[in-house]
């Protein structure tokens, strides 16, 4: 099966739509055209660093999931190596198609812990229409109205995927942009200077370039606009004039690769995905020392961490996996053999 797709490689799995309506139906699909995978056991032998002391998971079997795009295996990856680490018996089923399917298997038990974004949490999964400004807030209101479903949210991280616009370090030294405000200003006394890069569905969306044109006063010709793939965007962006400005996302390894700028959202028009452990409320209950191993891990999680994890797997093709353990390894959570 496949979802509604974001984006191509790397961040094609995280579902974004202010159009919520249709879930059910969409839901209904999900349960009967996408199963989990079996999943593999996890047979690292690891150990417990700051978490994890006295292995209160022995004896625990739990199931971690993912999304199918980098970060999120990658962040599925820690939970399981931190599982691993205090004591329990852990299934890796990692790497499903789409939000759906992960969303699915949390609510239904099939697996106990991932790592969700507040954003998708509340538009796609909750049905909101608009996103709330506030990241604290909007984990909150995320937190408070999933309970109903059985679904549990830990503390949020302040790593956060969200849509930006990126400028290359050559071009900026010349227009010196810092915000979108800046773009919209440039728009005006320049016109022709603002050409975007943009995917196709970004192009369309009120979540995308219009609803962000007409938040921050912009009115870019048709002829400034020009629509591609994800991929082509940063090499456009980095390495020719026909792109100053391009969609990215903000924890995309390629914006350090390639040397771009982000633009800061000064009005906060685009939503805040922000990262945070969403677990099944039955194994919650079962094991609340959940929290104490993953609260720590997850404040460490930044959008910088993001884009240099997300880097070593898109940019350098490290595995996921490997990329978390070392990563865990490296901040003393766990320890390896």
């Amino acid at each position: 099966m496949s979802g509604r797709q974001g984006r191509g490689r790397g961040y094609g799995g995280r579902t974004r739509t202010l159009l919520a309506g249709g879930l059910a139906g969409v839901l209904a699909l999900a349960v009967a055209g996408c199963g989990l995978k079996s999943g593999s056991p996890m047979v690292d032998e690891v150990s417990p660093g700051s978490v994890g002391q006295g292995r209160p998971l022995e004896g625990a079997s739990l199931t971690v999931t993912s999304k199918n795009f980098s970060e999120n295996i990658i962040l599925g990856q820690m939970i399981g190596l931190v599982f691993k680490a205090a004591g329990a018996e852990v299934l890796d089923r990692t790497n499903l198609a789409g939000s759906i399917s992960t969303r699915e298997a949390i609510v239904k038990g099939d697996a106990d812990a991932m790592y969700e974004y507040t954003g998708t949490a509340w538009i796609t999964y909750l049905g909101h229409a608009e996103p709330i400004v506030d990241p604290q807030q909007q984990w909150e209101a995320v937190r408070d109205a999933d309970r109903a479903n059985g679904v549990v949210w830990l503390p949020q991280s302040t790593l956060d995927n969200t849509y930006a616009l990126a400028i290359s370090r050559k071009n900026n030294e010349k227009y010196k942009l810092r915000t979108l405000s800046d773009a919209a200003a440039l728009a005006k006394k320049d016109p022709s200077a603002v050409t975007v890069c943009v995917e196709n569905e970004f192009a369309s969306r009120d979540d995308g370039l219009p609803g962000m044109q007409k938040a921050y006063g912009m009115d870019l010709p048709a002829s400034n606009i020009q629509k591609m793939d994800a991929g082509i965007i940063y090499t456009q962006v980095s390495k020719s004039d026909s792109c100053l400005l391009g969609e990215v996302y903000t924890t995309d390894g390629r914006i350090k690769a390639m040397d771009l700028t982000v633009l800061e959202d000064d009005k906060h028009f685009f939503p805040n995905y922000n990262a945070a452990p969403e677990l099944n409320g039955k194994a919650f209950a079962e094991h609340p020392e959940i929290a104490d191993l993953l609260n720590p891990v997850t404040a460490k999680l930044t959008t910088e961490v993001a884009q240099d994890l997300n880097a070593k797997v898109d940019v350098e093709g490290q595995d996921p996996h490997e990329v978390a353990k070392e990563w865990l390894i490296k901040e003393g959570f766990i320890q390896g053999s």
